[in-house]
């Protein structure tokens, strides 16, 4: 069996920006086991497979670990692939996935997720996460993700996390976050336990930040970025129960996958 792939870095301006995901085109689904064992030999934050539905598209993300329930930049890379790449004509594509109807708009180069808003709650700071990420945060929140706010920049850039300690949260990662003085706010992410130390962009991480720092900051449309090596720049727009997450792509390879499934 041969397969198409592509690597996009996502939420990108240039090359070797961003967070590259892999994005693979189906007829109809592979094994999930033959899945993971691709997005494992990729070795990338996560691997997306979509087939073809009724509405249009139906996703599945794979990180090197495990499959999960959703994933924003590989959706942004899975859509820059069939607006790019595979000459789709609409501007708009659907995509159903384990976390309800995804959609992603175009407009000239910029594409547009339109995901629900998953509000943060205030939580008490768990002691695995403070020596986790070596500091106390001033507020922790929870959703899918910990998130950890700071009071400012330095704070973030600081964090020398503690891989160990935070495998061993309950939740799927720890997002740290602060106001910034460039941006509404900057972002680190870490998932230790689902194989990923330190992601280099997290679009779902928007999901819970964005109407987190709405309501904090008073104003619906953000500016952030997240601060890995590699680094990524993001507008947000929160709507009601949705979240508009934005952002740039751009193609870093093209090949096939040969395999036998037999």
């Amino acid at each position: 069996m041969k397969l198409s792939i592509y690597q996009i870095d996502a939420f990108a301006e240039k090359a070797f920006e961003g967070n590259p995901a892999a994005v693979v085109p189906l007829e109809e689904w592979l094994p999930d086991s033959v899945m993971q064992f691709i997005a494992e030999e990729n070795n990338l934050s996560e691997t997306a497979f979509f087939v073809p539905s009724e509405s249009g598209f139906h996703i599945r993300w794979f990180t090197p670990a495990t499959e999960v329930d959703l994933c924003g930049h590989a959706t942004l890379a899975s859509a820059y692939v069939l607006f790019s790449i595979l000459g789709r004509k609409e501007d708009t594509l659907s995509f159903e996935s384990r976390s309800g109807l995804l959609k992603v708009t175009r407009a000239g180069e910029l594409l547009t997720l339109d995901f629900p808003a998953q509000p943060p709650v205030q939580c008490i700071t768990p002691a695995l996460l403070s020596t986790g990420l070596g500091k106390e945060p001033v507020v922790c929140l929870e959703r899918e993700d910990y998130v950890a706010v700071f009071e400012n920049e330095e704070d973030v850039f600081q964090i020398a996390p503690d891989q160990e300690a935070l495998m061993q949260l309950d939740l799927r990662g720890v997002i740290a976050t602060a106001p910034s003085t460039e941006f509404d706010f900057i972002v680190r992410f870490f998932a230790p336990k689902y194989g990923i130390p330190e992601d280099p962009v997290t679009g779902s991480a928007y999901t819970q930040l964005a109407p987190y720092w709405s309501d904090r900051l008073g104003k619906p449309t953000l500016r952030a970025k997240q601060v890995s090596r590699r680094g990524g720049r993001l507008l947000c727009e929160t709507r009601n129960d949705r979240v508009l997450i934005s952002g740039n792509a751009i193609t870093y390879m093209q090949g096939s996958i040969e395999i036998d499934i037999g």
